[in-house]
């Protein structure tokens, strides 16, 4: 690759920013940015959310000149190797990237829209982008009624931050326990156990069918029987959902043409014929890969686009990488791996060879999923958990368990190999234990690295 060969990025979040900054002068590139805001990093809008970092906090290296904000791909013609953009600009390339991330996906909720319509009624909020974080926390006020809708990673640290800044909350989880992708039955039962003594009203193995809104029928919606209201909780089916990404944006509580539409969100309702009043809804639902620039330009899409060891496509002149790539089969959805594959790519297309002298390759990532729930006082919990948490049989666990000091320790061991853990309330040792499960080392004294000093 030399100066003067065009790279275009589409995405200017944290895979394509860091992509950028690896190429430096080595290219002529350009990061075509959707989000008008200064680039920032999606792993702390909770943190904003709960009032205790500002916007700007969340910035991301200065991106300088490559960055160009506010403009939208609509279109990859791959013969002319051009991208068309919303503002009638054309950026042609030699090598196109696309980190065009994911987007919030919307639970197939009855009210969520009306006929015909692509607008959410005021109070129902994503919790996907900058955007998202700002119109929630104006949203919010202490005293207000939220109902957090899905129990995985995003949910649970939206709750967290509601509550934080005096919202009284209700998380709802369709699935048997919180965060059941990473955590196993007794973690999950502490995590559970924190939330609750910071206020949060959790409740698992329900199901939200619906919204009522302002100008609802007052009858039950269709399949339901009136029940009582309860004190505020909720779920939601997580089954195939509508993503964000077609949907026409506009201010919530009003229609496209800018018509005001008495449109606000006043409860949920649950498949149980339970009613809950809420006056703000959000909607943690998990996300999806963007991939409609990828489709229509016919790449290879399953659920994301699908990439080989190079992080190439289907054409050899496109790559993709974050979010939004599929490899191997897997779609990973999180920094660590967005930030590895953007390294990757670099040394790619900078003809960096790996340490056996051939060319560098991606051979996936070993993602480790890391929160701290901090709280005002004493009550904050950290939580790590990393590989397979849930084990096979003939394989072996070890617990540590303190109930005093809120700590609990697991690892799974298949024949001499660390192949997955979870640790929550004191990390100290997580450092080790990675290190370990990531090398495929065998484990030499395994208490040793379950305790406190196992990392140092």
């Amino acid at each position: 690759m030399t100066s003067d060969q065009r790279v275009v990025v589409i995405g200017g979040g944290l895979a394509g920013l860091r992509l950028a900054q690896r190429l430096g002068p080595a290219a002529a590139v350009t990061v075509l940015g959707e989000e008008t805001h200064v680039p920032y990093n999606r792993v702390l809008l909770a943190e904003v959310l709960a009032g205790r970092y500002a916007p700007e906090v969340t910035a991301l290296p200065a991106p300088g000149p490559a960055l160009r904000r506010g403009v939208r791909a609509v279109r990859v013609d791959r013969a002319e190797r051009a991208v068309h953009c919303d503002d009638g600009t054309v950026a042609r390339y030699d090598t196109l990237v696309l980190a065009t991330g994911s987007n919030a996906v919307l639970p197939p909720l009855r009210g969520l829209f009306e006929p015909e319509g692509r607008d959410l009624p005021d109070g129902v909020h994503a919790f996907r982008t900058m955007d998202d974080c700002l119109a929630l926390s104006a949203a919010v006020r202490p005293g207000v009624r939220v109902v957090v809708i899905g129990g995985g990673l995003l949910g649970v640290s939206a709750a967290r931050a509601l509550a934080a800044r005096g919202a009284q909350v209700v998380l709802a989880q369709q699935g048997e326990r919180l965060m059941e992708r990473q955590l196993d039955a007794d973690a999950s039962a502490l995590l559970h156990a924190h939330l609750t003594s910071l206020g949060v009203e959790i409740h698992t193995e329900c199901r939200v069918r619906g919204l009522l809104t302002t100008g609802s029928p007052a009858a039950p919606l269709p399949g339901l029987r009136p029940g009582p209201r309860a004190s505020n909780d909720g779920g939601a089916d997580s089954s195939a959902r509508p993503a964000l990404e077609d949907r026409v944006r506009a201010e919530p509580g009003k229609r496209c043409g800018g018509t005001e539409t008495p449109r606000k969100v006043t409860g949920v309702e649950l498949a149980d014929g339970y009613r809950l009043d809420a006056d703000v809804v959000v909607l943690a639902c998990g996300v999806r890969p963007r991939t409609g620039l990828a489709r229509a330009a016919g790449l290879e899409v399953r659920t994301g686009i699908v990439v080989d060891d190079h992080l190439r496509t289907t054409d050899p002149r496109i790559h993709a990488i974050g979010d939004c790539a599929e490899h191997a089969g897997q779609v990973y959805g999180l920094a660590g791996a967005a930030l590895e594959q953007a390294d990757a790519l670099a040394a790619l297309l900078t003809d960096v060879t790996g340490v056996t002298g051939e060319p560098a390759q991606y051979t996936g990532t070993r993602a480790l999923t890391r929160l701290t729930l901090t709280t005002d006082g004493d009550r904050s919990l950290d939580l790590a958990a990393f590989g397979e948490t849930t084990p096979l049989p003939g394989d072996d666990v070890v617990r540590l368990a303190d109930a005093t000091r809120r700590t609990y320790r697991k690892v799974v061991l298949r024949g001499d190999r660390l192949v997955g853990g979870v640790l929550l309330g004191e990390l100290s040792t997580v450092g080790a234990l990675a290190r370990t499960w990531e090398g495929e080392e065998a484990p030499h004294d395994l208490f040793h690295l379950l305790t406190d000093d196992g990392g140092h």
